[in-house]
């Protein structure tokens, strides 16, 4: 009997100190483990479940099965005609064989350190071995669609030759990778040293690019150029409009002018012969008031011209002293 509440005792202390022990861990999913064994590798656990450890001696270490996102810091880098512009760059990694992640790095820090090494060469040296335009553009599709900027002038006449002059402003250079092709050519850097850690890059992606300060104010200046340029451009062809229009304006002016004038002279013509009819059936039917009445007419406009009179004898003045005057 007391051996048996003995062997129950001994039973009980042996199981309480395995669950002191912790002899089982879960796996979640989305996670692996790596089973340590005095600085030894024992077991690999991909699988989520109840797994089995030795307790007191091994150790776990559990790492993310699912896809970890990489942020670099913006650095300055040089593009191949020693333009500086800054690169803001992502990437999507995942670790792939844990044993030798755990021999390489050991800690998920460790790992983002070893990645901001060998992401950020690969990104300088890609960047610095091709032109700018590479890295901001994509494609040539801007030069195969025909796209333009295009302006509204009114006149569909004068339309196309004005859009001659400012589309012309703008040139595209062709590019031969294009920024996608760039990101690929660093994903096949990195692919050739991060398989040492254990880990696959799934991409690299520039998430921003900006000019630095100096590159930035080119930049302006050449935008500035070329709107101004296109400013001319709409200046140039208003002004040409505005002496087309002031060419019409003055030769219809003159149209006019000169029909109206042919028009005035022709009624003043027809008002001169009516009056010559008129006066000389005047004249005709009482001769003596006819003088007299042309006579006082030119006193009208003659008189008051006059500041003195010397004399008073002239048969000019006969209507207005003479003896006969009425």
């Amino acid at each position: 009997m007391k051996k048996s509440i003995l062997f129950l005792i001994v039973l009980a202390v042996v199981i309480v100190g395995l669950l002191i022990a912790k002899p089982f861990f879960i796996l979640n999913e989305g996670e692996q483990a790596v089973i340590v064994r005095f600085g030894k590798i024992v077991k690999v656990h991909t699988d989520a479940g109840l797994k089995f450890k030795s307790p007191f001696v091994d150790e776990i270490h559990k790492f993310p099965k699912r896809l970890m996102s990489w942020d670099g810091e913006p650095q300055r880098v040089p593009t191949k005609e020693n333009q500086f512009i800054w690169i803001d760059t992502t990437a999507r990694w995942r670790i792939v064989n844990p044993t030798q992640f755990y021999e390489s790095v050991s800690t998920l820090e460790n790992a983002y350190g070893r990645l901001d090494d060998v992401i950020d060469s690969a990104v300088r040296t890609v960047i610095s071995s091709n032109y700018l335009r590479e890295a901001v553009r994509n494609s040539d599709e801007i030069l195969k669609s025909g796209k333009a900027e295009t302006f509204q002038t009114g006149d569909t006449e004068g339309s196309s030759s004005l859009e001659q002059l400012t589309i012309s402003q703008t040139q595209y250079e062709t590019i031969e990778k294009g920024r996608q092709k760039l990101s690929a050519e660093m994903k096949t850097l990195v692919a050739g040293i991060v398989p040492a850690f254990g880990i696959e890059v799934l991409d690299i992606i520039p998430r921003q690019i900006k000019y630095s300060e100096e590159l930035t104010d080119s930049v302006y200046q050449r935008m500035i150029k070329e709107r101004n340029q296109i400013a001319q451009a709409f200046r140039s062809y208003g002004e040409g409009k505005k002496a087309e229009w002031m060419g019409k304006l003055e030769n219809e002016k003159r149209s006019i002018l000169s029909s109206a004038y042919a028009k005035a002279e022709t009624i003043k013509g027809k008002a001169d012969a009516e009056a010559t009819k008129i006066y000389a059936e005047a004249y005709g039917r009482d001769p003596s008031f006819f003088e007299f009445w042309q006579a006082t007419e030119s006193y009208k406009r003659t008189m008051p011209n006059f500041q003195k009179t010397m004399s008073t004898s002239m048969d000019y003045f006969k209507y207005l002293y003479g003896p006969n005057g009425k």
